[in-house]
């Protein structure tokens, strides 16, 4: 028979369990951490510059010690680097709604929404790539070289197919790349300039639905397709 004490803790430990939260998965701490680290990093590498950026403001904007920043990433040039690739793969991945099975008027129009919206819910991200850029690519020469260009030519090829099938009309379509970009990322690199024109303090969500409407009327037009 179990004494009654005994009785007790055994009821007391299983219902600590049941009380107990669940546990988190293995290393699900450090990449909450490395997450907060990336979004801090992109604010401040965005409005101070890679030489001006300070590992120590980073670690304080995420709110985790500049010790932690160190473990996980290395060195200020090694975050900057993991930073600019995120933001290219994210970039990447918006092109998906490009693919030969799909209809080339609603692919565009997906593309340039997840462009625009892109740029307005990560503002600091397009103008970190923009100075990486406007300073020669020295981290991303690499993967404009290799990555990027190999993107832009399976795209291309995609576009080019519905063109030869006659779904819409012959464009040249790494340009048409290049001007969705300038586009669409106009409204995050330049949002000061756009909301002084507009007669606002900020860019808000009726101009990024006006910008993405405008501009997928012009690509579309451009291309011969009507939604």
């Amino acid at each position: 028979m179990t004494r009654p004490a005994a009785k007790s803790r055994v009821e007391a430990g299983r219902s600590a369990r049941r009380q107990s939260p669940p546990r988190r998965p293995p290393g699900s701490k450090r990449l909450a951490n490395e997450a907060r680290i990336l979004q801090a990093a992109e604010a401040v590498f965005a409005t101070a510059g890679f030489a001006g950026a300070r590992t120590a403001a980073i670690a304080q904007r995420a709110g985790v010690p500049k010790a932690n920043l160190h473990y996980y990433f290395g060195t200020k040039e090694a975050l900057y680097r993991r930073l600019l690739e995120n933001i290219l793969e994210v970039w990447l991945g918006m092109g998906d709604s490009i693919r030969p099975e799909a209809d080339p008027a609603q692919a565009f129009a997906a593309y340039i929404a997840a462009k625009v919206e892109h740029s307005r819910r990560r503002p600091y991200a397009s103008k970190v790539f923009a100075n990486e850029m406007l300073h020669g690519a020295p981290q991303l020469r690499s993967h404009l070289r290799h990555a990027l260009r190999r993107w832009v030519a399976a795209k291309a090829r995609v576009i080019e197919g519905w063109v030869a099938a006659g779904r819409m009309a012959p464009i040249e379509t790494r340009h048409l790349f290049f001007v969705i970009w300038a586009m669409t990322q106009t409204y995050a690199d330049f949002d000061v300039q756009v909301a002084a024109v507009l007669g606002r303090r900020r860019i808000g969500p009726r101009d990024y639905q006006a910008a993405t409407a405008l501009i997928t009327q012009l690509v579309l037009r451009g291309a011969g397709l009507q939604r």
